[in-house]
């Protein structure tokens, strides 16, 4: 046989198999079967619980943090909100400072990172394994986790490497090797390196991964069932066509992305919201009720503050080190305006677009309750039966569908958007850890593209409920390396802080006329 016909029967047997729905079903299976079993290790010792207790270690590890940081730096979140805005609107921004992009790129970033499927899908699975009360959880885990990304994005400019190109790199691995040697601390590099890894497997996991299987979840849903593999291929060719131009590109898609997916969204849950206006003062109700009661849910109080806090932290990625990434290329010479820059995150990610997200499933009734005692009715799996069995992506799509049948259309771009914007900032994230660990070359960054598409396809391939445990485990993995490289720094910060709002006072601080947002 010639090569001539060795090819012409390849091409035959990968046209038959990509014609047999059973053949190309099996892909996914074999996928999925492959990763439950790879990553079950690690997904079990993140979420480990607390001796004698079903409290994951991670999720108060993850609130201890959050409230330190809120109580050393005096509130911050609630006092720099204003000059926050001013700082994005570009009012102090000098375009020749050294960095890459301006404040408001940095936050449209370090946004598509964080809005997004974790806002549509996440507080779906929150409030159907936490019930109601899971969402006072989370407002609460945005607010604290305010003053954690204050701190991360704060440092992540100060020890940021600029090279002679104009570029920049930051982040957790560059502020804690460089932190710990300034101020004469071992284990930098070791906790450094640490990150670094984690990052790389959060970038694959939480921000690329759970971003393909959500976004197949919903095109499936309405197109037809389909092999998820071939949703990943699509997703694959877009997102490299992307992230192979850089930060640049990425902010430049990003800065246009990021605002118009968040105001079509908001804008369909006040539609919502404003129909069922007689609802809302009852919903709240039920979300205070049921943070401290459980109302009757598997674990109780406890479980809706557990998955408050996990999918919280999942969505707003607040002590986790990842925006401090985007942030870091920044142009700026003061690391602390962007510090005050990122407090905006969590608040717009949890507290606002969260709680809308939520307060649409419970006002149109997707979480069944017994009529007789009004407690939520469960499934053999401890979770609360929805009105139509859907879960994660699913729920929200049915319960914006409940008001507007042709919504789920609507809102399956958002997800497309979300999903999209979240993968190529992610990109960058794991890019960044990536050259850390290996050093810049555009061979070696070529090397982790690509393995970063690969894992889109493998992530809209496999079944939701291992891609969001490897999801989780990998980002709050990230969050242990990084606040306690946090907690060492804190003087430092302290000090940048006081600086700052010091020759704001005096007035050394001042507007830069001529600057814009972009």
């Amino acid at each position: 046989m010639n090569n001539k016909n060795k090819i012409f029967y390849a091409l035959s047997a990968l046209v038959l198999l990509m014609h047999s729905k059973m053949a190309m079903a099996s892909v996914d299976e074999t996928v999925n079967e492959a990763f439950s079993w790879a990553t079950g290790w690690f997904v079990g010792l993140i979420f480990a619980p607390l001796p004698g207790t079903s409290f994951p270690w991670i999720v108060l590890w993850l609130v201890i943090g959050a409230s330190v940081f809120t109580l050393y730096f005096g509130f911050i979140q609630f006092r720099a909100v204003g000059h926050s805005i001013a700082l994005v609107k570009g009012e102090y921004t000098n375009p020749r400072d050294a960095g890459e992009v301006s404040h408001f790129q940095a936050l449209a970033t370090a946004l598509s990172g964080t809005v997004g499927l974790g806002n549509i899908a996440g507080v779906a699975v929150a409030v159907s394994i936490g019930g109601a009360g899971a969402t006072f959880w989370m407002i609460l885990a945005g607010l604290l986790g305010m003053a954690s990304k204050f701190a991360e994005c704060t440092l992540g400019v100060k020890y940021r490497n600029e090279y002679s190109d104009g570029t920049v790199s930051g982040g957790p691995m560059y502020y804690i090797s460089k932190g710990f040697k300034e101020r004469g601390l071992p284990g930098g590099k070791i906790l450094a390196a640490m990150f670094a890894v984690f990052c790389i497997l959060g970038s694959l996991g939480g921000g690329n991964m759970f971003q393909a299987n959500q976004a197949h979840a919903q095109i499936s849903g309405i197109v037809g069932d389909y092999p998820g593999w071939i949703t990943g291929l699509v997703f694959a060719a877009i997102v490299f066509a992307v992230i192979v131009g850089g930060i640049k590109s990425i902010a430049r898609v990003t800065e246009k992305v990021v605002p118009f997916m968040g105001v079509m969204y908001v804008l369909a849950a006040l539609v919502i919201l404003l129909m069922n206006a007689d609802k809302i003062g009852w919903a709240f109700g039920q979300i205070i009720e049921g943070a401290f009661t459980g109302l009757g849910i598997a674990g109780g109080f406890v479980g809706a503050l557990i998955q408050g806090f996990k999918r919280a932290a999942f969505s707003n990625e607040a002590g986790v080190g990842s925006a401090a990434i985007a942030h870091s290329a920044v142009k700026t010479n003061e690391p602390v305006t962007e510090g005050f820059v990122s407090l905006l995150e969590p608040f717009i990610d949890t507290v606002l677009i969260c709680t809308m997200t939520a307060l649409v499933i419970i006002i149109t009734g997707q979480l069944m309750t017994d009529p007789a005692t009004g407690l939520y009715m469960l499934g053999e799996n401890g979770r609360i039966l929805t009105a139509d069995g859907s879960s994660g992506v699913a729920l929200t799509s049915a319960a914006f569908g409940s008001a507007f049948s042709w919504f789920p259309y609507i809102l399956a771009v958002a997800v497309v958007l979300f999903a999209f914007s979240t993968m190529i900032s992610w990109s960058y994230y794991g890019l960044k850890a990536w050259t850390y660990l290996f050093g810049e070359g555009q061979s070696k960054e070529l090397a982790y593209k690509l393995m970063f598409c690969v894992f889109i396809v493998i992530g809209a391939a496999a079944n939701l409920g291992p891609v969001i445990d490897f999801s989780d485990a990998a980002i709050f993995a990230m969050a242990v390396v990084n606040i306690i490289g946090l907690y060492f720094l804190l003087p430092v910060i302290k000090r940048e802080l006081n600086s700052y709002l010091s020759r704001l006072k005096t007035g050394e601080i001042v507007k830069f006329k001529g600057a814009t947002a972009k």
